[in-house]
């Protein structure tokens, strides 16, 4: 069957077309998607702007006749922490389903967490043992960690690149507001850190989401050119070698990045200060990257939901 997985971020809309049937991988087919930054365009009480809603609701409606031309059968509709926590995700929620007849499901921040393990533990397979999952979105940073496929324990932190981007006003980063975006980060994660610890250690160590994928190839991973199976890999000693380059360049020069898209330039020091104090927090020394995410774990959900009546779960169901 054709599904459509329309994927309300805080800095993406994205719609993906994908082939999939049960016992299989789902296969892309077609990608529609525009960079709106909700997580930007919140007003001084925390509402998302008119501008904001506009592009959203226009961003829908154009996913909906890309799926009418390419044969979409049923879409998957869920928005992220940007419309979940906006001071008005409820009348945006309203104004979506009033001009588009789309219903966002809304995700929290756990059940996120649990569907992204779920396809990080689909891509990996059972020989990675205990899994540890981390994922910087534009609103939140997602934890998860489990033996099965359903994570025995997951964490959403208001983390996000694009949100903690806001700390670092201007053109340039000021090393103060580093200094104390660091501090910040690293107390909000140190709250956590203890229940995954004491779960035990990772067999295995991953990362999902655009910004880990920038932060590898900066510091020297295969480019996405060279297709989803290549394996990618991030080290803290890479990482932490990078992160004042990037503080002292401009949003321009850090544009400049084999990999590093225009849009995403000015979130990738927030999201880089993040990697870094999860790595060094949960003692992670390398992180591999994969392609999969919160998607593709949507999908999977809704294809097991298919795969008989013993398994009828909802397709968004935590």
């Amino acid at each position: 069957m054709r599904l459509g997985v329309l994927d309300v971020g805080s800095n993406t809309v994205h719609f993906l077309v994908v082939d999939a049937h049960p016992g299989a991988a789902p296969l892309p087919a077609y990608s529609h998607k525009a960079e709106l930054r909700l997580a930007e365009l919140l007003d001084d009480t925390g509402a998302i702007s008119p501008t904001g809603v506009d592009r959203l609701v226009s961003m829908v409606a154009s996913s909906i006749a890309v799926a009418e031309d390419k044969g979409v059968v049923e879409i998957l509709p869920f928005a992220t922490s940007a419309v979940r926590e906006a001071a008005n995700g409820g009348e945006v929620l309203r104004r979506v389903a009033d001009e588009t007849g789309i219903e966002l499901r809304v995700l929290a921040g756990q059940d996120e967490a649990r569907l992204t393990f779920l396809a990080v533990r689909r891509w990996f397979g059972w020989s990675s043992g205990r899994l540890l999952n981390l994922d910087i979105g534009g609103g939140s940073l997602e934890i998860a960690c489990g033996r099965d496929e359903q994570p025995d324990i997951a964490a959403s932190l208001p983390l996000g690149a694009g949100r903690l981007t806001a700390r670092l006003p201007g053109d340039t980063a000021d090393p103060e507001d580093v200094r104390e975006l660091r501090r910040h980060v690293r107390a909000e994660i140190a709250q956590v850190v203890g229940e995954f610890t004491r779960q035990g250690a990772p067999d295995h160590a991953v990362a999902t989401s655009k910004t880990f994928k920038q932060l590898a190839r900066m510091t020297g991973a295969a480019p996405a050119d060279a297709g989803p199976r290549v394996p990618r890999r991030l080290t803290r000693s890479g990482l932490a070698a990078w992160l004042p380059r990037l503080a002292a360049m401009t949003v321009a020069e850090r544009a400049r990045i084999p990999g590093v898209s225009q849009g995403r330039a000015r979130q990738l020091l927030a999201g880089a200060v993040v990697a870094d104090a999860a790595m060094d927090l949960f003692g992670l020394e390398q992180l591999d990257i994969c392609p999969w995410a919160l998607r593709e774990g949507i999908i999977l959900r809704r294809l097991d939901a298919l795969g008989g009546p013993a398994d009828r779960r909802p397709a968004l169901a935590p």
